[in-house]
């Protein structure tokens, strides 16, 4: 069984004497730390432990878990780290914070387009970047990200902020196929086209759609999931029967999709463990519980998505190379900044 050591909420705004007094992980099992809430990873480590007989214990945080590692170096209890979007994963491999994963087991079940050229980190779900689109007040069934500039959507559009690592993930990607001028004019746009200062997180803008506040906002698929099979807080599905998934860019190069994976600690004190539980997250068997719990789009070849995302309709994912989203991720936090995108609209 999972222990669950701390729940970290904050930035990584911790001293180095609190590492010292956090309560130390124990040797021969695996320690994770992990941006991924624990709702969404739960499942795929109670069946590891079923499978494997390895107990993980695991850190949660929002921000600052690669900056953690780093700090502690050598004597960082940490074997993994579960992260979404490319920006981070390839941003713990710049802190230097992993190593390589050497496992023809990873090397079968995940495509190279999924893995770092030099192993340091490995993709495991696609999320899309989708539009919610109110039921009632949008009358199209098709959409582009270009489009979300077009002063038809005056005051219509709900996002959250322009600097969190989706939407900068997706402003990275309008960069790299349309150049940074072109990318920042559209940026001020669709700023221009917000309903309000960009605020919380995907589900509170479909809430905000059911509310009548916007028509339309930039989320991931997997939240409508979420939302429609929420029994603890009901109401999160009459939010998402308010709205619809519109696919942006079907007709022409796809929608822009989020990639969540894994990384291998560069100092991973139970490596053994650790590489065996990354295995395991790309086998069939996870990759099906990623599909069928977590509504997300497996990597691994051959495993479906659940009948419920299938509903939605069919993805077609932006073919864009990982590497041209992740080395413009600058340029698009510099836009967020530069047009005051989450100061929101300007007149």
């Amino acid at each position: 069984m999972r222990s669950t050591l701390r729940a970290l909420t904050g930035a990584f705004a911790m001293t180095t004497a609190t590492f010292a007094a956090a309560p130390a992980f124990a040797d021969g099992e695996v320690n994770i730390y992990s941006y991924r809430q624990p709702f969404l990873i739960q499942p795929l480590l109670d069946a590891f432990t079923a499978e494997t007989g390895v107990k993980t214990n695991v850190v949660f945080a929002s921000k600052g878990l690669g900056e953690r590692m780093a700090a502690e170096g050598a004597n960082s209890p940490a074997d993994v780290l579960l992260t979404v979007d490319i920006g981070r994963l390839d941003g713990a491999k710049q802190l230097g914070v992993t190593q390589p994963v050497a496992s023809d087991v990873v090397n079968e079940n995940i495509p190279a387009q999924y893995r770092d050229p030099e192993g340091h980190w490995i993709g495991l779900t696609n999320r899309a970047r989708i539009i919610y689109a109110s039921k009632d007040r949008v009358n199209q069934d098709s959409i582009t990200y270009e489009e979300l500039s077009d002063p038809k959507w005056k005051g219509k559009l709900c996002t959250r902020s322009g600097q969190h690592v989706y939407t900068i993930g997706l402003i990275a990607s309008m960069v790299a196929h349309h150049g940074e001028e072109k990318t920042e004019e559209w940026l001020a746009g669709v700023r221009d086209n917000l309903a309000r200062k960009p605020a919380g997180n995907d589900r509170a803008q479909v809430k905000a759609i059911f509310a009548g506040e916007c028509d339309i906002s930039i989320g991931n698929t997997y939240y409508m999931g979420k939302m429609e099979t929420n029994d603890k807080e009901p109401e999160q599905k009459e939010w998402a029967e308010s709205v619809r998934i519109l696919f942006p860019n079907t007709d022409d190069r796809g929608s822009h999709v989020n990639l969540a994976g894994v990384v291998l600690a560069k100092h991973a004190p139970n490596k053994d463990n650790a590489v065996k539980l990354i295995e395991f997250l790309t086998s069939e068997n996870a990759q099906k519980i990623y599909a069928e719990s977590n509504f997300e789009y497996p990597v691994t070849p051959g495993v479906e998505v659940s009948e419920r995302v299938k509903s939605w309709g069919e993805l077609k994912p932006d073919a864009l190379s990982l590497d041209d989203v992740a080395k413009n991720r600058k340029t698009a936090s510099e836009l967020v900044d530069k047009v005051g995108f989450d100061d929101g609209p300007a007149s």
